[in-house]
């Protein structure tokens, strides 16, 4: 039987000091956001990106004000080459990983009845396989070394809930959820935990003019009545890297402003 760990004192339970984590497309939004509020715990965070690399530069140094090492990525998530690319250039700038945030996702809009096949598989590419492949990898380099390892995964309220013109997203979102859980269920007793955050809408430069339909309707489903921001989601991801989520595995967390408590009906 396993011992329980040591309690560690409040103070130290959101201390990240020294811990390498990397964060998957840290260019903007969540991924940056939690980047840099996970520098500020004080991780050594390798940040990626494939899309929009150049947009590093302000996260890395938005981290690197913190006091930490910061350390960028670039790769293309959509092949296992380009996973086990940026597997191995993550464990080359930082060496052991203590935690992974598996957020880089493709969201386009397809209506089903005129979706190619392509399109299907380029969304399940990034969004699952991608996912699953880095737990994978990860989890045997901290089996090697004796590292506990968290790994969260960034799924979506339409895991659960679909939107239209989102069957490939929203069916990618769920596989996410489950994966989770399996993930968890296997790689446990290795020290390894896995988890989910369900994020709701996120507000984004110019989407109230964007879409000012859906933002008023969120305001009026949500309880807490506003959009989340990257930092919301961020502080999620970094409870569940802590040592104060230490007995938390195969969770899925919803930050959502409370909107799944409303009635779909």
């Amino acid at each position: 039987m396993t011992e329980p760990p040591l309690t560690p004192a409040v103070r130290d339970l959101l201390d990240l000091t020294d811990r390498a984590v990397l964060v998957t497309g840290a260019s903007g939004g969540i991924g940056a956001a939690t980047a840099v509020r996970l520098a500020e715990a004080g991780a050594v965070v390798v940040a990626h990106a494939h899309a929009n690399p150049a947009r590093l530069d302000d996260v890395l140094a938005a981290c690197r004000r913190w006091g930490n090492e910061a350390h960028a990525v670039t790769g293309d998530l959509s092949t296992p080459e380009g996973v086990e690319h940026v597997v191995d250039e993550t464990v080359r700038a930082a060496g052991v990983v203590h935690g992974v945030v598996n957020n880089a996702a493709l969201q386009p809009l397809s209506p089903l009845a005129d979706m190619s096949v392509a399109e299907f598989d380029d969304v399940f590419a990034v969004n699952v396989r991608a996912v699953a492949l880095l737990t994978q990898y990860f989890a045997n380099h901290a089996a090697i070394a004796g590292q506990p390892l968290s790994i969260v995964n960034i799924s979506s309220i339409e895991g659960e809930i679909p939107a239209p013109l989102h069957s490939h997203y929203a069916a990618s979102k769920a596989a996410v959820i489950m994966h989770t859980r399996a993930a968890a269920l296997e790689l446990g007793t290795s020290g390894i935990r896995v988890n989910t955050i369900l994020p709701g809408l996120i507000h984004r430069p110019g989407i109230e003019e964007a879409w000012p339909d859906g933002v008023a309707r969120w305001h009026r489903a949500a309880p807490l009545t506003r959009l989340g921001t990257g930092t919301d989601v961020a502080d999620a991801c970094l409870f569940l890297l802590s040592e104060a989520s230490r007995w938390i595995t195969a969770a899925t967390l919803r930050v959502d402003g409370g909107v799944n408590a409303n009635q779909p009906f």
